[in-house]
Parts: structure tokens; C-alpha cells; sequence
């Protein structure tokens, strides 16, 4: 395939906007040492905004070399649905009285293991809630399991090794374990209906290997930190209000009706926006809801989505002229620089495929989706509720691509071998 102008614009964009997200740390110490123009860099260094910028640029070059028509029609072709649904997701799974609940049921299984103290909340968290996220979806999982980890752990100040380690086996058991069902995992999401994927499908044949391999990577981590661990306080300490029942049924009722309405952003616009009514009405059993970070997290998607729509001209041909193996190996590297959900959906529009082609293109895909913070659209989520207390308040891309790499060994195993 022949690649037009504005394709090479778009692929070279996009090389640019990966080596910006590896750079956002460089950014954040220039804040620091040029406070004169500390505003602009520190808008450089957010990550959730790179593909946005990048994004606009592309738009102005179409702009430029096609005219204003050919822009304006371009954005109207692309599908948005998955940056909204990120973030009313987040905003409502963050609301206090959902986090209440699942807080209470997470301390409500840590009981049961044998563990002590922290020790069994923390495994709770990476072993239980990514697998949660095969029923309340992915992303909504990880802004579950990273406000938890950050209220109960991070703000802890805890080593930079734990805080890393924790990140990178977060982002690879969140990727694989919502493949229980074909509804949860965006990369299943875009090759589910096409190939008939049912639930039933998911689970045998990827569900139970992603539910093993999230396990182990949990008890490896905690194995690894428990030591320090240890030494953490167990729980929340402060006194707890109680919630009214019927508000956080109304807000659970919300969450599972944006759920199944997943596909269709009229309603679930709708719903979020009769939710931040309800919020208004019963502030006294809210904290700050998640706005701005949902709304980076949405700007960063949607960067992708303009983006990644520009890639297909040397993508597909690559997936292509792989077989299953390969596949599987090409899609978990090429995850890492390329959302996983882009990856299936390329590959769902090749007729013919084998069925063990579509396996290995799916499962290379979410073992991959841990690697870097564009490998999988809920690892924005996490990024943005967790990176304050790392270093600078930006996370090393190097540092989450090692401490994912374990986790993400343990997968491979899972899905090639068992």
C-alpha cells in the first residue's frame, strides 16, 4: 500500500507524539529549572495531553495541504465513543459512594486471605479488581483499583520500587483481566461482534488463563513488597460516615446503566449527566469528583483515536503477513507503541483469518496492554490518579516498560503454554 501525503504526515506525527510520552519527565524538570515558562512545560509534560497536542497538529496540516473540508470531514469519520465512555466511567466509578462499596467488599475478601494487615489488601486489589473488570468494564476497574492503592498505599510515601512495581503488574493484570466476558476489554470490544465472540467463548477460551496469570503476578508482587508492606497501617484509620442506601443504589444503578449502554453515547451522556445532578443534590456525600482527570484522560483518547487513524496503511500489511505465532508476538511489541483496541480492529477487517490467527491477535494484544500508558485505554486512568506520587509527578516510561515486563512474561506463559 501505497502511503499518501497525509498518511506520512500522520505516521510521522505519530512517531513524534511516542517519543513525547517517553520525554514528559524531561519537561517537568524544565518546569522546575526555567520557572519563567514553568506553565508551558508543565503542559509538555503531561502525558495525558500528548496525543492531543499531536493530534491538533495533524488536523492544521490537513488543514494546510487538503483544505478545511477534508479536516472537518476526517474528525467527523472518527468513532469518539470510547474517549467519552472513559470518561464518564471514571467520574462515576470515583464517586464516593462507589468507592465505598467497593472498598467495603475488597476488605470484606482480604479477611479471608491468609495474609496479615496490608499485606492481603494489597494482593486484594491486584488480584480481585482487574478481574472485576470483566463485569464493570476495564476502565472502570482501574480507576477502582488505583484509587484504592493510592488512598491505602501510595500516599504512604512507599519506595519508588513498590510504586513501580505495584504500576507495571496493575496495568498488566487490568489488560488481561477483562477478558472474561466479550463486553469489558476494549481490544475485545472491536472484535467481538465481528468474529461471534460470546462471553461464554471469552472465558474458555482466554478468561480462565487471564484469571491464573492475574493471580500469580499478584502473589508475585506481594511476595516481592511484603516486607514493606508490613509496615503499612491496615486500612483507613479515620471515622466513616455512613451513606444513605438508596444513594448508593441510585449511584450503582448509574454505574450498570452506563455499562450496558456502553456502545451509545446518547445514553450514557445522559446518565452522567442525571448523575452529576444527583451528585449536586447530595454534596454532603461526595468528595471532588474526578472532572479534570477524566477529561485528560478523554483528551489523550481521543489524540489517539485522530492519530491512530493514520496508521493503518503500514499496520494492517504488517499484521498481515504474519502467522499465528508471530502474530502474537508482533501484537504484544507493537501494542506497546500503539493502542491494543487500534491493533484488533485492523485485524477484524482481514476476511479469511484463521481462528488461530484471531486468538493470537487478541491475546498478544492484551498481554502487551501493560507495557506503556498508550498500550491499553484504561492505563491513562490509572496514569493520571497515580502519577502525583511519583517523582516530579511523572512516571518513567522505562521504569513502568520494566516493572510491567514480569507480569508480562507471566501472561505470555499463560496464553501460549496452558
Amino acid at each position: 500500500m501505497s502511503p499518501n501525503i497525509i498518511q506520512m504526515v500522520g505516521a510521522a506525527l505519530f512517531a513524534i507524539a511516542i517519543i513525547h510520552t517517553f520525554s514528559t519527565k524531561y519537561f517537568e524538570q524544565l518546569a522546575h529549572r526555567r520557572p519563567a515558562h514553568s506553565g508551558l512545560w508543565h503542559l509538555l509534560g503531561e502525558v495525558e495531553v500528548v496525543f492531543g497536542i499531536w493530534a491538533t497538529i495533524l488536523v492544521i496540516a490537513m488543514m494546510l495541504l487538503e483544505g478545511r473540508d477534508f479536516a472537518v470531514d476526517y474528525l467527523d469519520s472518527r468513532n469518539y465513543t470510547e474517549p467519552l465512555f472513559v470518561f464518564v466511567i471514571m467520574v462515576i466509578a470515583a464517586s464516593k459512594p462507589v468507592l465505598r462499596v467497593t472498598t467495603a467488599l475488597v476488605d470484606m475478601i482480604a479477611r479471608y486471605a491468609p495474609l496479615p494487615g496490608a499485606v492481603s489488601t494489597y494482593f486484594t486489589i491486584l488480584a480481585v479488581v482487574p478481574l472485576l473488570g470483566s463485569l464493570i468494564t476495564e476502565p472502570a476497574a482501574m480507576t477502582l483499583a488505583a484509587l484504592l492503592l493510592r488512598d491505602r498505599f501510595y500516599q504512604h510515601n512507599v519506595s519508588r520500587k513498590l510504586m513501580y512495581g505495584t504500576l507495571g503488574t496493575l496495568f498488566v493484570n487490568i489488560s488481561i483481566g477483562g477478558t472474561l466476558t466479550s463486553f469489558a476489554a476494549p481490544p475485545v470490544l472491536m472484535v467481538a461482534h465481528t468474529w461471534q465472540w460470546d462471553s461464554w467463548f471469552m472465558l474458555s477460551h482466554f478468561g480462565w488463563k487471564a484469571a491464573t496469570a492475574t493471580v500469580i503476578n499478584a502473589t508475585i508482587v506481594t511476595l516481592l513488597f511484603q516486607n514493606e508492606l508490613r509496615k503499612l497501617p491496615d486500612g483507613e484509620t479515620e471515622s466513616i460516615e455512613k451513606i444513605p442506601t438508596f444513594v448508593t443504589f441510585l449511584h450503582l444503578l448509574l454505574l450498570l446503566i452506563v455499562v450496558v449502554f456502553a456502545h451509545h453515547p446518547p445514553i450514557f451522556v445522559g446518565i452522567f449527566l442525571f448523575f452529576m445532578g444527583i451528585a449536586s443534590a447530595y454534596p454532603n456525600f461526595q468528595e471532588r469528583l474526578i472532572l479534570r482527570e477524566g477529561l485528560l484522560v478523554a483528551f489523550f483518547l481521543a489524540g489517539l483515536v485522530v492519530l491512530g487513524g493514520q496508521q493503518a496503511w503500514w499496520l494492517q500489511p504488517l499484521l498481515e503477513n504474519m502467522d499465528a505465532t508471530t502474530v502474537y508476538f508482533g501484537a504484544t511489541a507493537l501494542t506497546a507503541i500503539t493502542d491494543n483496541a487500534a491493533l484488533t480492529y485492523l485485524g477484524s477487517l482481514v476476511s479469511g483469518l484463521s481462528a488461530d490467527f484471531k486468538y493470537a491477535l487478541v491475546a498478544g494484544a492484551v498481554t502487551g496492554g501493560g507495557l506503556t500508558v498508550i498500550a491499553n485505554a484504561p492505563n491513562p486512568a490509572g496514569f493520571s490518579i497515580l502519577r502525583r506520587h511519583f517523582n516530579d509527578g511523572a512516571v518513567n516510561p522505562l521504569g513502568l516498560f520494566v516493572s510491567a515486563l514480569p507480569p508480562t512474561l507471566v501472561a505470555i506463559f499463560a496464553f501460549q503454554l496452558l
